[in-house]
């Protein structure tokens, strides 16, 4: 299991915006993080749907 934490750089790999580039800022909770996009809009996602990189 890939651990997420503040600060990770990830890439969406689920929904319409699969392939975009995120950076993880603030843990929900074990399933949860909000996320910020490169125009720095701030979103809620499934860890299951970011990779690392």
């Amino acid at each position: 299991m890939q651990t997420i934490s503040v600060g990770t750089k990830c890439v969406r790999i689920a929904g319409r915006k699969a392939g975009s580039k995120v950076t993880v800022s603030k843990v929900v909770d074990m399933n949860f993080v909000m996320v910020k996009d490169e125009s720095g809009k701030e979103k809620r996602c499934n860890v299951k749907h970011l990779e690392p990189l």
